[in-house]
């Protein structure tokens, strides 16, 4: 069966009647609306402040003639019904991270993060230098859509535990949200892994529902308000070392709009990358610092449980090598990866090194 026309005759409601309710783009007086449906709530830290800064720098690098009509989670469908929602055209576009939807493909992991994956800077290298986006597009083209990354957490955190990880077996058993292959990696060391929306971790936390999770990072988390109901914060995590955030359109719509707004969106996508990660990589200092001044116990996973992550996490980056397109965007991803990496490694990462050093701060 073809894809595209399975989802528009599906889509949310599994009926030919969802099909006929989508609603149509916006026109009035030459300016065009994009309802764009998002997985995060109006308020969360660097999620939703991603989402937020796209819509506005379309609306004013247009001036007016594009704008986006952004959508919280419930206000037109759940936060995980989004990719459906765009590719069935019941909305025009998403903002959300990706591996949220590696169910419809493993691909899909790549474009926000993949276990010992590429930092964010590896992420845009790749992205708009090395075939990155091109094979978004591919990848896109099966599901009626365009790839656009808009937004980046930096690296996440290994996440928020009722009590400490002394070995990979503390993982057994333990009742933890964590989305993407990622979490495929924790089910691999036993842990009961569940993909729970942002909007419903607190809850689950403190309700005993989970007994830990990973969010994003000191900024988002301490919004999020996690060190209320834990107090152990595992700063590195091996999960998502940069993870991009996507802001992608309906493909038919995308195909409508003129070479002008797509080169809005696609720029204006740029942009909120940069403004995203480096606000948020500026203000999680002093949000780890807080959570500190809170009884917040900071660590870092012993390294046999780190060898446990990568031995796990080369399992399961393995079991799709089947699939022709994921073997060819893991490929293309890991080759860009180990060649941005091997300058870094002597530029960058040395002379951090050396300069804390020399001003005694290592």
């Amino acid at each position: 069966m073809d894809r595209r026309s399975f989802l528009k005759t599906s889509a949310l409601g599994g009926s030919a009647a969802a099909a006929t309710s989508l609603a149509a783009p916006a026109y009035a007086q030459g300016k065009r609306t994009l309802t764009m449906v998002t997985s995060w709530p109006r308020g969360f830290a660097v999620l939703d402040d991603a989402a937020s800064y796209l819509e506005k720098m379309v609306a004013e690098m247009s001036d007016g003639t594009l704008t986006i009509d952004k959508k919280a989670p419930g206000e037109l469908v759940g936060a995980l019904e989004v990719f459906d929602a765009v590719s069935s055209g019941q909305a025009d576009m998403y903002h959300s991270a990706d591996y949220y939807f590696i169910g419809q493909h493993p691909g899909y992991g790549y474009f926000t993060a993949v276990p010992f994956g590429g930092t964010a800077q590896e992420i845009v290298n790749w992205y708009y230098h090395d075939g990155g986006e091109q094979l978004h597009d591919e990848l896109g083209q099966i599901f009626n859509m365009k790839g656009l990354l808009a937004g980046n957490s930096g690296s996440q955190s290994g996440g928020w535990f009722r009590n400490e990880i002394t070995s990979a077996a503390d993982f057994n058993g333990l009742k933890f949200r964590m989305p993407g292959m990622g979490g495929k990696v924790l089910g691999k060391l036993g842990a009961s892994v569940q993909n729970i929306p942002g909007g419903e971790l607190y809850q689950a936390l403190s309700s005993g529902a989970l007994d830990g999770l990973e969010w994003v990072g000191p900024m988002a988390d301490e919004r999020a308000g996690f060190q209320e109901v834990a107090k152990i914060y595992y700063a590195a995590g091996f999960h998502e070392p940069g993870s991009a955030l996507a802001a992608n359109v309906n493909l038919d719509v995308w195909n409508e709009l003129s070479d002008q707004h797509k080169a809005i969106l696609r720029y204006a996508s740029m942009a909120t990358t940069q403004l995203q990660l480096s606000e948020t990589l500026a203000n999680n200092g002093a949000a780890l610092e807080r959570l500190k001044s809170q009884g917040v116990k900071v660590l870092q996973f012993p390294d046999d449980v780190w060898d446990a992550f990568g031995a796990a996490s080369k399992e399961v980056m393995d079991e799709n090598m089947d699939d022709e397109l994921y073997a060819r965007i893991r490929k293309s991803f890991e080759d860009s990866m180990y060649s941005s990496s091997e300058w870094i490694n002597q530029s960058d990462g040395y002379y951090v090194q050396q300069r804390n050093r020399v001003l005694g701060k290592g």
